[in-house]
């Protein structure tokens, strides 16, 4: 009777296995073909880990406060190039690449290219200045995301950096820190945003080549 009930449990047992087993097997291959889907839509081009869309993507809409307190937009900044950093004093490895933020606006900023950092904190200039004057922060244009304009961008973390041409379009991006002033990185900031448009151009081709 003992015996029978096992062998019972043990057949019961075996179809309740072999769904799990299905399922998990179905799970990592959804996985794989998310992946696969993630990988579809950028490219990592080795540099720091920074994702190099095969197209330009729409840039986000952002309204922020800079540091003189006026309202302001990546809009308003549309035919220079941005390079948008967002991130939060509160943010170890934001604090880890705020200097070389600060070193890649004195090699490419100003009126060829804006790197434009701005900050997610919720009291604003009250802890962001402080904080920017304990590393020696003074080229980097600095702002505030006020409006709250940015959650759908931090939602997975910060820092992320976005690289935005001049018609005001994503064309690559990083999440989490870099070294912004690697000089690979400072190519391909170059290659991506401040050539020609038809050198441009040639830079995705160069990135996403057919076939």
């Amino acid at each position: 009777m003992t015996s029978a009930r096992r062998n019972g449990a043990s057949m019961s047992a075996s179809p309740r296995r072999r769904m799990l087993a299905v399922a998990a097997l179905g799970g990592l291959a959804l996985l794989a073909m998310q992946g696969y889907r993630e990988r579809g839509r950028t490219r990592d081009h080795g540099v720091e880990g920074i994702l190099v869309h095969p197209q330009p993507l729409p840039g986000p809409a952002l309204r922020f406060v800079d540091a003189s307190g006026a309202t302001s937009s990546l809009a308003a900044l549309r035919g220079r190039p941005v390079v948008l950093n967002l991130w939060a004093t509160w943010c170890a490895p934001c604090r880890e690449e705020m200097p070389s933020l600060e070193r890649l606006q004195a090699a490419l900023g100003g009126t060829r290219l804006e790197v434009l950092a701005v900050s997610v904190d919720a009291e604003g200039a009250a802890v962001v200045t402080p904080f920017l004057r304990s590393l020696g922060i003074e080229r980097l244009h600095v702002a505030h995301d006020a409006f709250r304009d940015s959650g759908a961008l931090t939602a997975a973390g910060i820092p992320i950096t976005l690289l935005i041409d001049a018609e005001g379009r994503e064309v690559a991006r990083r999440r989490g820190p870099s070294h912004w002033d690697d000089p690979r990185v400072v190519a391909l900031i170059e290659r991506l945003l401040l050539q020609p448009p038809r050198l441009q151009s040639a830079a995705f081709t160069e990135a996403w080549p057919s076939g």
